[in-house]
């Protein structure tokens, strides 16, 4: 009988060693027990992480999304047609990132960062997770700096800071993106890097927004993120973070950053979807009770750093879509919960041809005039209360046909105003135009003309020729001091008097 070497035993324990060293790593290997609509489950990689980019066949990647205790829940960011049971899945180690960096803007790009416009590769050297914790209280500054949207009922009565979290609210085809890429248009020339997120919408309208901002040279500082209705829902998941992973990078380099999420009503149905296909369990009204965490741990990432970080900053304009009206239903409560207030577009508003659409009643901004220059804060103070008072009265007129003088004046004021807040699409307004139209109406300039956007356009033609001065420092400054002030009442009575004889004449 022959005898075992003392070496072959130390040799065979090697290579037993050797094999269970081999075992733990076939722990980064699983296949596929289900596959259907974007969702895989996976049987055998026991240690993927949450949010781990998982390797599938034909070199489609999936994030894991449900941890189970014998399988795993993961979500396929491509087609699910090529994956088949028993193909094989491999951890990547890595969570789900996108590229970051200027190479971006200018650029129509997916959920994940790569390019669709044709274009070519992105130039890249970082990349960035697109799931991280938002800035903590000691990381942030008051919000203090005005982020002009060109829209002068938002700018006077809702404005915007740097940093704030504005909700945009209304039901379908009420304006809501139009003041969003208005908005976007109106950061040309003042250093702040745009991102538009399009989750569930059809191409043709993304690529007609595309153009819009290319002919309004808005493209050149803009990302557009897109996930299609075409899309599969995880893509439309993961493309609002995606996007607010690629402002925060610009942010913590002491850039300021505008994020439109257009619109977080479909991500919520995007993420729903799938829930409902991970058997994930239903909360408040069979919705997943964790929709609500979704878009805050979303909008809370929207700041503005302090200085020791750099001072920069990522707004975030949401939008919502609201049914007749209902603001008070889920997902619209949820989200007016978590952002610094909100404008509300009305149906009845946008049909009657008041646009922008915007309530000024239900709408509010929560920082308020602490992100207004004091010039736009001089001119808007009582506008608010101004407008309330005129749809009281208007109210109150129709029940009766004599009406007082103050009655009188008061909806005769009222309604200038309602004029002069109109504004067409595609035509933000400076800061300074907005001031000289605001003095005009609140001082009384516009009380006997009956064509109130012409005199506008008068005043401000009439300023930028005759009162160039003027303009300069109420843009430069943003104060209205006594002699601006006086400058101001002396070239509006000039604007009227020529307006005045202008129309005499005609």
């Amino acid at each position: 009988m022959n005898q075992i070497r003392p070496e072959e035993i130390s040799a065979l324990i090697k290579e037993q060693i050797k094999n269970y060293d081999q075992k733990i790593h076939s722990d980064d290997v699983g296949y596929v027990i289900s596959v259907g609509d974007g969702i895989a489950m996976v049987q055998g990689i026991d240690k993927a992480m949450s949010s781990e980019l998982l390797e599938f066949p034909h070199g489609i990647m999936g994030m894991v999304f449900n941890l189970e205790e014998d399988h795993i829940g993961a979500v396929l960011l491509g087609n699910d047609t090529e994956i088949k049971e028993g193909d094989e899945v491999k951890r990547t180690g890595r969570i789900v990132e996108v590229p970051v960096g200027d190479g971006l803007l200018g650029r129509v790009v997916n959920a994940l960062g790569q390019p669709i416009d044709n274009k070519g590769e992105i130039s890249y050297t970082k990349t960035r997770v697109v799931e991280r914790v938002a800035p903590g209280v000691m990381t942030r500054k008051s919000v203090f700096q005005p982020l002009m949207t060109g829209l002068k009922i938002i700018d006077s009565m809702i404005p915007i800071g740097k940093g704030q979290r504005e909700l945009i609210i209304g039901d379908r085809e009420t304006g809501k993106t139009a003041i969003a890429i208005d908005t976007i248009i109106n950061q040309k020339g003042k250093n702040v890097n745009c991102i538009y997120v399009a989750i569930g919408q059809k191409e043709s309208t993304v690529a007609r927004l595309v153009q819009k901002l290319r002919e309004n040279d808005a493209m050149e500082y803009t990302t557009v993120v897109n996930a299609g209705a075409s899309e599969s829902a995880p893509l439309q998941y993961i493309a609002p973070y995606a996007g607010c992973a690629m402002g925060e990078e610009w942010m913590e380099q002491g850039k300021d950053v505008l994020i439109v999420y257009d619109d977080l009503s479909k991500h919520a149905v995007a993420y729903r979807t799938m829930s409902l296909l991970l058997r994930r369990p239903p909360g408040r009204e069979a919705f997943p009770g964790d929709v609500f965490y979704l878009h805050s741990r979303l909008l809370e990432r929207a700041a503005k750093l302090s200085d020791e970080l750099g001072g920069g900053s990522l707004t975030a304009l949401p939008i919502i879509e609201t049914q007749a009206g209902d603001i008070s239903a889920y997902i619209p409560t949820n989200v007016i919960s978590i952002t610094d207030g909100q404008i509300f577009l009305q149906t009845d508003l946008f049909a009657s041809g008041v646009r922008p659409a915007v309530d000024s009643g239900l709408s509010v901004s929560r920082v308020g005039s602490n992100a207004q220059t004091k010039a736009m804060k001089n001119v808007s103070s009582s506008l608010k209360l101004e407008l309330a008072q005129y749809h009281e009265m208007l109210t109150f007129a129709q029940f009766g046909s004599d009406l007082d003088a103050s009655t009188k004046k008061i909806i005769d004021h009222g309604a200038k105003l309602t004029e002069l807040l109109k504004q067409p699409q595609y035509q933000p307004m400076s800061m300074t135009d907005q001031v000289l139209s605001l003095y005009a109406a609140k001082n009384g300039f516009m009380d006997t003309i009956e064509d109130v956007s012409s005199f506008e356009k008068t005043i401000h033609r009439f300023f930028h020729s005759e009162y160039g001065q003027v303009c300069d420092e109420i843009e430069n400054t943003g104060v209205l001091t006594k002699e601006t002030i006086e400058k101001l009442n002396e070239g509006m009575t000039r604007a009227l008097e020529q307006f005045t004889l202008a129309k005499g004449v005609n």
